[in-house]
């Protein structure tokens, strides 16, 4: 009787530890989180909302492919506000959460690059759909990746439209005293100038609501074309307040300028203004048609730059998930074996073409757009024409095609 009593002890006891083994398993270990950072308010959550837009929209339509193996895939948005130190506190707290195997962002550089270092010391990857300055991969990061291309080939690009179509003698070149408008400012002045272009003026500025002091000497200079590296927010007001002062060079900018809100500001003033993206308008990507379409049925709005990127960005880091779990037998992968499953990009096959990832996470080749705005109708925005386009390789794809 002892012994049943015994046997039945051991038994129950065996069933409680049963039930306390497999709960943790089905309540965390089976959930994997993607998430995204980019600026939800402020002047500049025009292009943050469309990154997380187009992640989440990756998500709701091939997060099956993760949850088929059987685990649960989440989305958690951060709003980093465009603001480095925001960026690097969401950073502390998305690394702390175990179950966050991916991010997908920034839109500005200067929030990336700091938010990078907290993530690359966790192991855990970022792909960015839109940070190009040059020290996001150059830091040969192996969790640091990114879908588009860079400064210093957009600023040449740049340099070189305005040289040998604008026929520019002279120009004016502004940026906002971030890491990214600074950047992309500086690769377009030493272009032009490599080209013999003189470059009367080389300002930074984070005024925002009353340009005089900057406009005057600029106006008194008369330059063929002023440039401004930096985001539309900002630079929209600068050009309606020139143009209202009575300057009439052509003004140009980088991809910064590339959102609706750059003519919901500027009005006029911006129409003609030329700029390049490292995001190329919707209507150039084959799978573009039906990602437009799913866009404004889950979101209601026309997608603005970058949004196409951010569902690549995600493309790849389910693509990578299903590869480290599979290549894990099946068990939950760490943050390194994703961020490795990441890196191992080849040929693949994305909303925005083919991308492969360089030793250093550039796109091994990036094309370069350059556009003209066509109307003062943010509602036309994605009409604006095409001029042209260039493609580079990365420093890094350049050095190996040449055998160093």
């Amino acid at each position: 009787m002892k012994m049943l009593k015994l046997f039945a002890v051991v038994a129950i006891l065996a069933l409680i530890g049963q039930v306390f083994a497999a709960a943790p398993v089905s309540a965390q270990d089976k959930v994997i989180k993607i998430a995204s950072q980019s600026p939800l308010s402020g002047g500049q959550s025009l292009l943050g909302t469309a990154i997380r837009n187009g992640a989440e929209l990756a998500i709701i339509q091939l997060g099956k492919q993760v949850e088929d193996l059987g685990f649960k895939l989440e989305f958690v948005p951060f709003d980093d506000q465009a603001t480095p130190d925001v960026g690097v506190a969401n950073a502390q707290n998305i690394v702390n959460d175990a179950a966050i195997l991916a991010v997908i962002g920034h839109l500005n550089s200067g929030v990336a690059l700091p938010s990078s270092e907290i993530y690359n010391r966790e192991n855990l990857v970022m792909i960015s759909p839109a940070n190009t300055n040059v020290n996001i991969t150059d830091r040969g990061y192996p969790t640091v990746n990114r879908v588009c291309g860079r400064d210093d080939a957009q600023g040449a690009a740049g340099a070189n439209y305005a040289v040998e179509e604008l026929k520019i003698k002279t120009a004016f070149v502004l940026h906002d005293k971030t890491a990214y408008g600074e950047g992309v400012a500086t690769f377009f002045a030493q272009a032009l100038e490599e080209a013999g272009v003189e470059v009367l003026g080389f300002e930074g500025t984070t005024e925002t609501a009353n340009f005089d002091a900057v406009i005057t000497p600029i106006l008194a200079q008369e330059p063929d074309l002023v440039y401004f590296g930096g985001i539309y927010n900002q630079a929209a007001v600068f050009f309606r307040q020139a143009r209202e002062k009575g300057l009439k060079s052509q003004f140009m900018g980088p991809d910064g300028m590339d959102g609706s809100d750059l003519a919901k500001i500027g009005g006029e003033a911006v129409v003609g203004l030329v700029y390049t993206s490292a995001a190329g308008p919707a209507s150039l990507y084959p799978a573009a048609a039906q990602f437009v379409e799913d866009y404004k049925a889950q979101f209601g709005i026309n997608p603005e730059a970058y949004a196409a990127e951010a569902y690549a960005a995600t493309q790849i880091v389910i693509n990578a998930l299903v590869n480290a779990i599979k290549e894990n037998n099946g068990m939950m992968p760490t943050r390194a074996q994703v961020a490795a499953a990441v890196r191992a990009t080849e040929d693949f096959e994305t909303v925005i073409g083919k991308i492969s990832f360089d030793g250093n996470g550039d796109p091994k080749v990036a094309t370069y757009y350059i556009l003209q705005v066509a109307s003062a109708d943010p509602e036309k925005w994605g009409e604006n024409p095409l001029i042209t386009s260039v493609q580079a390789p990365s420093p890094l794809t350049a050095k190996e095609m040449m055998g160093n």
